[in-house]
């Protein structure tokens, strides 16, 4: 799996919290195929006071002015769910800013090692399996430090270096072309990618503290 952590893995259409005081409006449209880490995302929004809603056709896509793939798993999984939802052209077409969060990221790839999957190929490259290593386990799990590669305004504020959190036994290969920022863990790989108003993280912006708000916040921006 990409991902060992799974908030609704298998359910169908997850929602935010009832609680929400965003749910259904605002700036940031969370695509919602049944394979997303939406609870610990929407929670993370909510700290930050950042307006939200879920997309679930593609009528919705017009209610928002950023989107957030977010997506935790099977990366052949995921796509097939993605696919079931029939906003896979939708998506390949947008113009506005785009985030892939995990596995989001990865569906962003041309092709996924998991499963043998076709992915949606915004970016050409490949996701591929960290090699099997007596020093490093995998999945790769826990705190990384993440280096940009380019000067962009999702990174504004954060220092080089700073610790995000990962937890992942897939990675997407390193690119000069389209890395945006870079980690290491066995190997050199892209921790995030941007190509135009497309952008991936690798690892869990709401799990990764200060830093990640900040780049969630950036993100809205955007």
């Amino acid at each position: 799996m990409s991902d060992i952590t799974n908030d609704n893995i298998g359910t169908a259409k997850p929602v935010p919290p009832k609680s929400s005081p965003f749910r259904g409006r605002g700036e940031l449209g969370i695509i919602n195929y049944g394979a997303g880490n939406i609870f610990s995302l929407t929670a993370a929004l909510e700290r930050l006071g950042l307006p939200y809603g879920m997309i679930n056709e593609e009528k919705d896509f017009e209610q928002y002015d950023r989107y957030i793939i977010p997506g935790v798993g099977h990366a052949g999984a995921a796509m097939n769910k993605l696919e079931q939802t029939g906003l896979v052209p939708t998506i390949k077409s947008l113009k506005k800013p785009t985030l892939g969060i995990c596995v989001g990221m990865q569906l962003l790839t041309a092709h996924s090692e998991e499963g043998d999957s076709d992915l949606l190929d915004i970016f050409p490259v490949n996701t591929l399996r960290f090699a099997h290593s007596s020093t490093y386990k995998v999945p790769h799990t826990g705190w990384n430090r993440v280096y940009p590669e380019k000067e962009n305004q999702l990174f504004k504020n954060i220092p080089d270096g700073s610790h995000f959190y990962f937890v992942h036994s897939y990675f997407i290969e390193y690119n000069l072309a389209f890395t945006l920022s870079s980690t290491t863990y066995n190997n050199k790989f892209s921790a995030s990618i941007w190509r135009d108003n497309f952008y991936g993280v690798q690892f869990h912006p709401e799990k990764s503290g200060i830093h990640g708000e900040t780049l969630l916040s950036n993100f809205s921006k955007l």
